[in-house]
């Protein structure tokens, strides 16, 4: 059973997704922030809201159809 919850362990997905949503501070050096890093956050944002609004469309389609 532990094994199964390791599986569905989504913490770090949602603070993934908090980081790349919420304002870079400058003096947080855990994380460097450059050019490419500034890049992939910003095409993992529109790859995430368009995920989104495709799972809302199947559902409106479910749900009507």
């Amino acid at each position: 059973m532990s094994r199964l919850k390791e599986y569905f362990k989504v913490g770090e997905v949602f603070a993934y997704f908090i980081r790349v949503f919420k304002k870079h501070d400058p003096n947080d050096t855990r994380y460097p922030l450059n050019f490419n890093i500034r890049m992939m956050h910003g095409i993992n944002r529109i790859s995430i809201v368009m995920f989104l609004v495709c799972l809302i469309v199947i559902f409106v389609r479910r749900c009507v159809m």
